[in-house]
């Protein structure tokens, strides 16, 4: 690792030790920039990266981002989610997040939600589903990263009775890239059953009928 460049001793020792004091002022509590020839061959070795704006630690001979606060995100849906056609897929549109950071919603279509760095995400997923008919519904739920589904990723459940409800959740591991988006799909093989949003009552909050939480563990 290159060292800093101290303030050069000239023949008056009291300037230069003033020099030196500002100088450590200046930089004892700043990372130093990483550059191009810097070696991670020693462990724990922490560098400000300046190309993609996050610092960096030197670990096993690779510099690893170090994760800041951004990168995640809560979302739920207030209000009821229906489908329009049996056995079909659909999108779930949330709600703009209650607070969120580098995880939003797209712009022009808010059923995307777009990551703004790569890495590894903590998905948590929760729906409230009910039935209106007394014959058995079947639910179904699964993640799109890009439009692309993976295998062994759908939530399976089903109702048995008219006005039962329960709820269902999981969570994931994903890896995704800078500008990836993910799209919550769920189906239903029966149009009564939908997921319900509870109001509020006298003694306890409101309970939405889907929430989505968005945590990045790592690069």
């Amino acid at each position: 690792m290159t060292a800093p460049v101290l303030p050069p001793v000239g023949p008056d020792l009291r300037i230069w030790g003033k020099n030196l004091t500002a100088f450590l002022r200046r930089t004892a509590d700043r990372l130093r920039f990483k550059k191009a020839d810097d070696n991670p061959s020693e462990d724990g070795v922490i560098l400000w990266d300046g190309e993609n704006n996050y610092p960096v630690v030197s670990l096993n001979g690779e510099f690893r981002q170090l994760i800041i606060a951004n990168g995640y995100a809560q979302f739920i849906r207030d209000s009821d989610v229906t489908a329009a056609a049996v056995d079909t897929a659909y999108s779930i549109t949330y709600d703009a997040p209650s607070f969120a950071d580098g995880v939003s919603r797209d712009d022009t279509n808010p059923e995307l939600i777009v990551f703004e760095e790569g890495g590894i995400y903590l998905l948590s997923f929760t729906a409230q589903i009910s039935s209106t008919s007394s014959s058995t519904v079947m639910f179904r739920f699964w993640p799109a990263i890009n439009g692309a589904t993976s295998p062994g990723s759908t939530i399976v459940a089903k109702l048995h009775q008219n006005d039962a409800s329960t709820v269902v959740s999981r969570s994931a591991l994903f890896q995704v890239s800078a500008g990836d988006y993910l799209e919550v799909k769920w189906a239903v093989d029966r149009l009564p059953g939908y997921l319900h949003a509870q109001p509020a009552t006298a003694y306890a909050p409101s309970a939405p009928a889907t929430t989505l939480s968005v945590t990045r563990i790592r690069t």
